[in-house]
């Protein structure tokens, strides 16, 4: 915990403070997470009003939870984990359709070069957050939290190969959208 606490304080002493819903520890907390935690809603959300209300969303179960947090372990990992939980929350209220089954998938392959390492972070984030909601939740997933589909499948109410194709699915669209970044 990478927060500066007052002369005395102890990271157990400084959850309790957010336990009893001081003030000062709730700010102190929030102020010291939201821009990596803004990281983390933002690739979940289709634009930043979205992300601003899933990290909302996420603090408000962060301040009502607190006390299950066990000091000592890593609170940032924590707070993730919680936003995380909450961005697929709102994905499963937004979206109530499934995808096409892993049948009308394709294999990728490119000839190009790397259009990834010629974009710039906010293009890549543009273009994941272009992404259809079943499609950046299972990318974001995957690739970013590392999760397994059988986890992705259980997480979203999807099957498996649903998980699948639509990972094979949204490589593809940030494939397209990043090449025409990569050709301006």
């Amino acid at each position: 915990m990478n927060i500066a606490l007052p002369l005395g304080f102890q990271e157990e002493d400084f959850i309790q403070a957010c336990v009893k819903r001081e003030r000062w520890a709730q700010k102190l907390l929030y102020e010291e997470h939201y821009s990596k935690m803004m990281g983390v809603c933002m690739r979940y959300s289709n634009n930043s009003e979205d992300a601003l209300d899933i990290l909302h969303e996420g603090f408000i179960k962060v301040f009502r939870n607190i006390q299950k947090y066990k000091p000592g372990t890593s609170l940032i990992a924590w707070i993730r984990t919680i936003m995380v939980n909450t961005a697929i929350d709102y994905y499963r209220k937004a979206i109530r359709r499934r995808t096409e089954d892993i049948e009308t998938a394709y294999d990728l392959s490119s000839s190009d070069p790397d259009a990834v390492s010629k974009c710039t972070e906010k293009e890549i984030l543009a273009a994941v957050q272009e992404l259809s909601p079943a499609y950046r939740a299972v990318f974001n997933l995957y690739v970013i939290e590392g999760f397994s589909h059988r986890e992705i499948a259980e997480r979203l109410h999807i099957t498996e190969s649903t998980s699948r194709s639509n990972l094979v699915k949204a490589r593809n669209k940030l494939q397209e959208k990043l090449r025409k970044y990569y050709q301006r």
